[in-house]
């Protein structure tokens, strides 16, 4: 039986990704590299900002002290979030319809000043009933670990079994399904044929029916 749906965050609720894809490029930029999406987004999506950091210092060999790194990377998107930060198409219409019916709550990778940032722009604490989760609330033990879903899952009251996600990236799919729970990939950010390990892959809000997980 379906109780409840967890919402991932960026890509799902809030429409940052683009936002961070220029982020990514200017870090990079400043470091004379240039930012690979196809290869470096899905290394990083879901993952904390220290580790996005460390990821791409493996994958092309800059140095430094990951933490002043991560902030900057965190100074370099704020702004942008603070001036164009929007809902993703078809999120409030979608929930209108289901949050009198299911519990619901965002569990996210947002680094918290961020999802600060969002929140007073977009109202989440509201929306949600201040049902939301984050890295922090776990160890910041990042997808594809299952913690953070599983966190949400006992913060609602519920079965795992009996909770869908609603996820845009690979490493979130994966998260999901360690999580012992079933999912659905929205194409916000990742081509369909990256998100096929979801129980149903949508393009749009539109075209989710949940009859189809009891």
């Amino acid at each position: 039986m379906l109780d409840a749906i967890i919402f991932d965050g960026e890509g799902i609720v809030v429409d940052t990704e683009t936002i961070w894809d220029r982020g990514q490029q200017e870090f990079l930029r400043r470091r004379g590299l240039v930012y690979d999406r196809d290869r470096i987004k899905p290394l990083i999506t879901g993952r904390s900002v220290v580790e996005g950091v460390r990821i791409m210092q493996r994958e092309y060999g800059f140095s430094g002290d990951p933490e002043p790194l991560a902030r900057e990377r965190i100074e370099i998107v704020k702004g942008l979030f603070e001036r164009e930060v929007k809902f993703i198409d078809g999120f409030e219409a979608f929930y209108r319809r289901v949050r009198d019916q299911y519990k619901t709550c965002i569990a996210t990778a947002m680094a918290e000043d961020l999802l600060a940032v969002v929140d007073r722009r977009l109202g989440l604490s509201r929306l949600f009933d201040g049902h939301i989760f984050s890295l922090a609330d776990v160890g910041y033990r990042s997808k594809p670990n299952p913690d953070i879903f599983l966190y949400a899952a006992s913060q609602l009251n519920c079965r795992p079994a009996d909770c869908v996600v609603i996820e845009d990236a690979p490493h979130g799919i994966e998260a999901a399904r360690r999580a012992g729970m079933r999912c659905i990939a929205l194409t916000t950010t990742y081509r369909r044929e990256k998100l096929e390990a979801a129980d149903l892959v949508v393009g749009s809000y539109p075209e989710i029916d949940l009859a189809v997980f009891g």
